[in-house]
């Protein structure tokens, strides 16, 4: 298991678009070679800025919660992980259900699969791959004492959907001041209809606090 006061921590800020936890997320072996990180834009019209978005890991997942064939299962210590191939059904319920668009339907291998904060090296006292070679700290992982000490930005975990709060074990740097953030869904839907992602982009500039 995860050491109770090691968290994974995501600071917008500091991403400069190099793709390396791209790249390092594939050479997980419970990804098969396919990446479970990528890099969204958080203003595409107006800024080159942006963000690694990864599984938030939500205290109460919509993914779990809409699977019908239980097959998406959150560890004692809170990482949600992909569904269960002998269970997945492939029906994406989970894929529309997350709010951060995170989840991925692989048709090759008929399977929902996802970030989970590489347990396979977390669970043994190691740093997730993206963590180990993100050059600007955009990523880390470590306690949040740590963290405080190092960043004037402090670390968040409220997403605010509406009338519904989402917390998170993964946490988001911001500054002081913010102490949740709030996603316009508005936001995503005029990217929509646009032609944009149907995933986070279009909310990202809230994401990043602006």
């Amino acid at each position: 298991m995860i050491e109770s006061d090691q968290e994974f921590f995501i600071d917008p800020s500091r991403c400069i678009g190099c793709q390396a936890c791209f790249h390092a997320c594939a050479e997980c072996d419970t990804h098969r070679g396919a990446s479970m990180i990528h890099l969204e834009y958080a203003d595409r019209a107006e800024s080159v800025q942006t963000v690694p978005v990864v599984c938030m890991h939500c205290e109460d997942p919509a993914c779990a919660n809409a699977c019908p064939a239980d097959a998406i299962k959150k560890t004692a210590d809170g990482i949600v992980q992909s569904a269960l191939q002998s269970r997945c059904i492939g029906c994406s319920n989970c894929v529309i259900a997350c709010p951060f668009g995170v989840p991925r339907y692989l048709a090759k291998i008929d399977q929902m699969m996802k970030c989970d904060m590489c347990y396979d090296r977390t669970s043994a006292g190691k740093r997730p791959m993206c963590v180990t070679v993100c050059p600007s700290g955009a990523l880390a992982f470590g306690t949040r004492a740590e963290m405080e000490a190092k960043r004037r930005e402090r670390p968040m975990n409220a997403f605010v959907f509406g009338p519904e709060v989402v917390r998170t074990k993964v946490r988001m740097m911001m500054p002081e001041r913010v102490t949740a953030l709030e996603m316009d869904v508005a936001d995503l839907v005029e990217g929509e209809a646009d032609g944009g992602n149907a995933g986070v982009e279009g909310r990202l500039p809230d994401l990043v606090g602006r």
